[in-house]
């Protein structure tokens, strides 16, 4: 299974590739909500260090934009609107199976309906360049550190935590939200009977 490719890539760096770029999203995007906090924010969903919306994010990215790696302005603005585009399509899978979006640009300029903004869209594409001509080269190193074998583990091992971990918070999502959904219908029920 690890030996096989997938767009020219071999399984094992894809899912290597997914864990690295979901602990770096994790890792960039906790560091950024504690400076706007002013304290120690998580910025995961999950209870561990990974965000695998950054590692999804990353890797179609990187393989839809791999024919322009060579031009700036192309990736720049191919992976702002790219990045922009995901970024909108989790926002509405997200309102339909948990009822809520975890991020609001409502206080930023220039945002559609809170979860689209300029300056988000403007990192997207900073980020791509960034990807392109720095990251995944240091992505790509940490991944030649250890033995394929250790790899195989390492990778097997942590894909079975986050999908615990991510099952685990997606039912206490749910529970939550069924929970918040049986207090209101209880409320109004007594309202009726008041």
């Amino acid at each position: 299974m690890w030996e096989r490719e997938v767009l020219g890539t071999s399984i094992y760096y894809i899912v290597h590739w997914f864990l690295i770029y979901s602990f770096f999203g994790w890792v960039s995007e906790s560091i950024y909500m504690s400076i706007c906090n002013r304290k120690l924010t998580n910025r995961g969903f999950m209870f561990g260090p990974f965000c695998p919306i950054y590692g999804v994010g990353a890797l179609c990215v990187y393989f839809i934009l791999r024919p322009f790696a060579s031009n700036i302005l192309t990736l720049y603005v191919i992976g702002a609107l790219l990045a922009t585009a995901f970024e909108y399509i989790v926002a509405i899978l997200m309102q339909k199976v948990f009822g809520d979006v975890w991020w609001d640009y409502n206080d930023k300029p220039f945002n559609y309906k809170g979860i689209l903004c300029l300056e988000s869209t403007l990192a997207w594409g900073l980020y791509t360049v960034v990807m392109f001509r720095f990251l995944h080269e240091i992505v790509m190193g940490i991944v030649s550190k250890y033995s394929y074998q250790r790899g195989i583990i390492l990778g097997t091992v942590v894909i079975v935590i986050m999908a615990l971990d991510l099952s685990i918070q997606i039912a206490r999502e749910k529970r939550e939200l069924l929970n918040s959904g049986v207090d209101t219908i209880r409320g109004k029920i007594k309202g009726i009977r008041s």
